[in-house]
């Protein structure tokens, strides 16, 4: 692998079985048309990705109370303790074409994005309260603040502004799940960009989505057996209850 390439990779989230399949795929694909480039992937059972030689997979236990949307943000800082920066893709995805070598700006480089009272009025206009009172908490205009697509999108080492955004990126996400909202990760996203003063770059995002078509497995239906649900359920209440314990130690943010 040259050093050109180790300047980046690609990272993704894989767990349960029907994503872990998918990362496998992923990663096959990556091979095949870039091969050198590597994939961090965080999964429940990094046993299955022995025989694919460019992924480095590591073990991860769900942290999100009912989803592991705001989870990304962990493989995220593992593959930039690694590389400058970090392309976050969906594991339903696949990659169809040669990646570029591209030296990816400091922050956060995204294609889709929009102001994120618009995003939030056309599509969940319920969660503009809270929105709206997180945003006065952390005293940030929300105005001037922007939604930002959460399926592919790169985060590159920015003098250590990067750990800000993924500190206060989990911060708001836990705020947000307290308050019923486990999905929509790019409002949580763009927040945390704005704190930290990040605005959305644009260079070399269009090589990358030329590259990629995104499956939309998430659509797909699966079969689960009668013990799987009731470990979800279980799962579910137990991150709950953790979850509310740790926000009693900051209880001002979270509660009032």
């Amino acid at each position: 692998m040259s050093r050109e390439q180790k300047d980046f990779c690609f990272c993704t989230l894989a767990i349960g079985k029907n994503y872990r399949l998918l990362a496998q795929q992923l990663a096959q694909d990556l091979e095949k048309n870039s091969p050198g480039i590597s994939v961090v992937i965080y999964t429940d059972k990094p046993e299955d990705f022995k025989t694919n030689p460019n992924t480095l997979a590591y073990k991860h236990q769900q942290q999100g109370i009912l989803l592991c949307y705001h989870d990304k943000r962990f493989v995220l800082a593992k593959a930039l303790s690694n590389f400058r920066a970090a392309i976050y893709i969906d594991a339903d995805t696949r990659i169809t074409s040669k990646i570029s070598n591209i030296h990816w700006q400091p922050g956060i480089t995204a294609g889709h994005w929009e102001n994120l009272i618009e995003h939030a009025s056309k599509y969940n206009p319920e969660r503009l309260e809270f929105f709206k009172k997180i945003a006065s908490k952390l005293n940030l205009p929300l105005e001037n603040t922007n939604y930002i697509g959460e399926s592919l999108f790169v985060i590159a080492r920015d003098e250590g502004r990067e750990g800000k955004f993924f500190e206060q990126w989990g911060h708001i996400g836990r705020y947000l799940e307290l308050k019923g909202i486990h999905s929509g990760e790019g409002n949580a996203m763009g927040l945390a960009a704005t704190l930290v003063g990040w605005n959305i770059k644009t260079e070399g995002w269009q090589e990358i989505k030329q590259a990629v078509k995104h499956i939309e497995a998430s659509h797909t239906p699966t079969q689960e057996k009668f013990w799987d649900k009731w470990k979800i359920k279980l799962g579910y209440y137990y991150r709950l209850n953790v979850a509310r314990l740790e926000a009693l130690k900051n209880f001002k943010f979270y509660y009032t």
